[in-house]
């Protein structure tokens, strides 16, 4: 595909809801500053979110909602449903950003989230069969370290994470290895910045990676600083199914950014940060459900099939 094909249909690969945002802090049971940064996750016949809700102190926590379509008719916990331990030094000021994956082994859900500590942020992990009750595992790695995800399965023997750890306050997305979910190695970086391009400063890991038949489908988001500021948009990069720490591909170009006025405009500005997807067989429909100027939470959806055409359009990554 020609590269000026190629961009045009990154900018069309995604359409936003008519309805966004689809959940602000008016719609909650209890005072809340901001809705944001969902995990996402198909449960039974319902969509579940785990939304991070940042309280009038500052400090975040997660409550769930639920719809039965996905997009309307959300029926939100009636209070905080994960609170940080603030007794905890690892939690002391808040949890932020989950991201949701189901754990083949283990059969349960693997929540993967950055708690706030005395050292700054730091990956942590819960585990739940049913979103009420949670077994904390604890910080996986040090910080300062965020946008963090398991993928499902063990790879020759080994868990994989890929996380954002901050290393000479350089900014990179790296992949590392466990036996155990405890104990960690084999660090290796996964995802660069590119000077000069809009993921220049930052990259960090958008929602849980998607399992398809051609590779790991990896959304990260991209920052890039201004004399306005940052802006972040994202980007997409396809993993080897079998040995997921090989990029095989790596789009050039962002495929949704800060457009609409809700994503423009908040308490950060100019910030679409997807965290959430869920994937509809039936209809092939991915929606993705991303925090929209940090304030409340908007939908994207697509054509899976085009994304991962889309993917395979973009440039091969040397190794």
């Amino acid at each position: 595909m020609p590269n000026t094909l190629r961009q045009k249909k990154a900018h069309e690969l995604f359409k936003r809801y008519d309805g966004n945002p689809i959940l602000t802090p008016g719609d909650w049971p209890y005072p809340a500053n901001a809705v944001f940064n969902p995990a996402a996750v198909k449960l039974n016949s319902e969509t579940l979110l785990l939304v991070r809700v940042e309280d009038m102190r500052g400090f975040s926590h997660f409550t769930v909602a639920r719809s039965p379509n996905g997009f309307t008719d959300w029926e939100i916990d009636p209070s905080p449903t994960l609170e940080a331990n603030q007794s905890s030094r690892e939690e002391k000021w808040g949890l932020e950003d989950p991201r949701i994956i189901w754990l083949n082994e283990q059969k349960q859900f693997a929540i993967t989230y950055i708690s706030f500590s005395e050292g700054g942020p730091v990956v942590s992990l819960a585990i739940t069969k049913n979103f009420r009750t949670f077994a904390r595992l604890g910080a996986l790695l040090p910080p300062e370290d965020k946008d963090a995800c398991l993928l499902p399965h063990r790879f020759k023997g080994r868990f994989a994470l890929i996380h954002r750890p901050i290393v000479r306050g350089e900014a990179h997305i790296w992949i590392s290895f466990s036996p155990d979910l405890k104990h960690w190695g084999d660090h290796r970086p996964l995802i660069m910045t590119r000077a000069g391009y809009w993921d220049c400063h930052r990259v960090g890991l958008a929602c849980q990676p998607i399992e398809t038949e051609i590779g790991w489908m990896m959304f990260y988001h991209g920052v890039r600083i201004t004399s306005a500021g940052a802006i972040y948009r994202l980007g997409v990069a396809l993993l080897d199914l079998q040995e997921p720490w090989k990029v095989l591909r790596r789009s050039n170009e962002w495929i949704l950014g800060p457009r609409e006025i809700y994503e423009r405009v908040g308490d950060v500005d100019d910030v679409v940060f997807p965290t959430g997807a869920t994937v509809h067989k039936e209809t092939n429909q991915l929606n993705l459900y991303y925090g929209a100027a940090d304030c409340t939470v908007a939908i994207a959806t697509a054509n899976l099939s085009d994304v991962l055409d889309y993917i395979m359009s973009c440039p091969e990554v040397k190794q």
